[in-house]
């Protein structure tokens, strides 16, 4: 089963500074048929204006997942962590017993990221932050893990869940397949382009509900970038 949710459905909420789609319901936006997937919690595709940001707030139990589509994004924690990580690259807050934290956009343009979050395998622990580099060359024609609890993922950020996040670019033409194991989910964002999932038409913006499937193949009608969840049911 493959569900197309479409850009023009999703969750929206305009803030001024920030303008952000919700996959699922987040904030004043509530769906009941879109509360999770998987241990999927949230997936938000957020616009944020240059010289904004959200200001210092906490979080706990969660694993926190920003890829910065354009842009970049500057981290400040209360672990005294700073750091900034800009478009193609990705940076992962384990939450863990609780930690308080702010994302500014100090860019002189608007700043595009997609913030996940998902549920940790525990409760607790202490909490930890990191970014990484991922250069799109690297994702060429195929799946790269960016995030990761799962078993062979060693060169992806390391999170406290049996998930991964995965980056795919295609050109117009290519394809590439991923490989789901038993019991688990997907849920496919396309970033930028146009793509067909086991067939199913997506546009830029789209997401795709993946379940009951073992294999996918995307093919890309149009130079596509692509970001996938998998996780268990």
């Amino acid at each position: 089963m493959i569900e197309r949710r479409p850009y023009a459905s999703l969750g929206a909420a305009q803030h001024g500074w920030l303008d952000a789609k919700h996959h699922f319901s987040f904030a004043e936006y509530r769906d009941a048929e879109r509360t999770r997937w998987g241990r999927l919690r949230v997936w938000n595709d957020d616009t944020i204006a240059a010289g904004t940001g959200f200001d210092p707030h906490p979080h706990a139990d969660m694993e926190i997942i920003t890829y910065v589509r354009e842009g970049a994004i500057s981290h400040e924690d209360s672990l005294g962590n700073r750091g900034r990580t800009e478009a193609g690259d990705v940076q992962v807050m384990s939450a863990g017993s609780g930690i308080t934290h702010s994302e500014y956009n100090r860019e002189a343009v608007a700043t595009r990221i997609f913030q996940i979050w998902i549920y940790p395998d525990r409760h607790g622990g202490e909490p930890a932050w990191g970014n990484k580099p991922f250069p799109k060359a690297d994702r060429s024609g195929a799946f790269v893990a960016l995030a990761s609890g799962m078993d062979g993922d060693a060169d992806a950020l390391p999170i406290r869940a049996d998930a991964r996040v995965l980056g795919a670019t295609l050109k117009a033409g290519e394809s590439a397949g991923y490989r789901f194991g038993a019991a688990r989910r997907g849920y496919l964002v396309l970033s930028s382009g146009e793509a067909q999932v086991n067939g199913v038409a997506l546009q830029a913006g789209d997401g795709a509900a993946i379940a009951g499937e073992a294999l996918i193949e995307v093919s890309a009608s149009r130079d596509a970038e692509l970001i996938l969840v998998d996780t268990r049911e």
